[in-house]
């Protein structure tokens, strides 16, 4: 989650903060899969409840009800765009959306203290690709300032980039994110697998040319033509990855 500012389009090859772990150029160099780029909330890590809780914790201080269908129809968006969202459910405009968006993040920070749950499969995803020398980026939408603390459980070394929310031009559903991600990485986006949790971000990978593995957890994905569905991470192996991008 965080805030779908940033520079106009035009913008998109501006200075970018360096997060790359290692030069995976060569290890694109001549493969049908280039790259695995993952989600991260609810993806890899079981945070949505966390995030459901700070979201009901807000609009609760604001003189509002938060409910479940306030927060299936937030899954995955910015903290800017549930920011707005909360303003206008509790008519709470003496606050900006940056104001709010900074009260949401504090709460859910405090409760990601203790570290969030790895979804099932997803170290052993993460852990498969490093050795089998597959680049592997994350591409989230929470801001920089929390993603290292959110993926501790898996850690963020162990991703050969990451791209977060508030380092890009525009956020999921946008394909920004993942092009930006392909782009850093030096790969083809039509080369490269992307799973999410969230109908937002399925739209973010799909419309950026990725192969897209939807797993849906906390909300219910409608399909579409060229998205694969899968229950869960486990399981996945690279013989099945490679075989997604077989035709490309």
């Amino acid at each position: 989650m965080v805030s779908p500012g940033g520079p106009d389009r035009t913008t998109e090859h501006m200075s970018e903060q360096s997060t790359l772990n290692r030069d995976v150029s060569d290890a694109a160099e001549g493969r049908r899969l280039q790259a695995v780029l993952l989600d991260m909330d609810g993806t890899l890590i079981e945070s949505e409840h966390m995030w459901a809780e700070a979201e009901a914790e807000l609009v609760a201080e604001l003189g509002g009800v938060w409910t479940g269908e306030s927060h299936e129809r937030n899954v995955g968006s910015s903290a800017e765009a549930v920011a707005r969202y909360v303003i206008d459910l509790t008519g709470a405009h003496h606050l900006t959306p940056r104001e709010a968006a900074d009260m949401l993040y504090a709460r859910f920070r405090a409760k990601l203290a203790d570290g969030a749950r790895l979804r099932p499969g997803a170290k052993e995803l993460v852990t498969m690709l490093s050795e089998a020398g597959v680049p592997v980026s994350l591409v989230t939408s929470t801001e920089r300032s929390l993603v290292q603390t959110a993926i501790g459980g898996i850690g963020l070394d162990n991703f050969d980039d990451s791209v977060a929310g508030d380092e890009v031009a525009a956020n999921k559903p946008d394909p920004d994110p993942y092009l930006r991600a392909a782009r850093r990485l030096g790969v083809d986006p039509g080369r490269c697998v992307a799973f999410e949790d969230s109908v937002v971000g399925v739209s973010s990978a799909a419309d950026a040319g990725c192969v897209t593995v939807a797993v849906p957890n906390h909300v219910e994905i409608p399909a579409r033509e060229g998205v694969v569905f899968r229950d869960s991470l486990v399981g996945v192996d690279l013989e099945w990855l490679e075989s997604l991008v077989a035709d490309r």
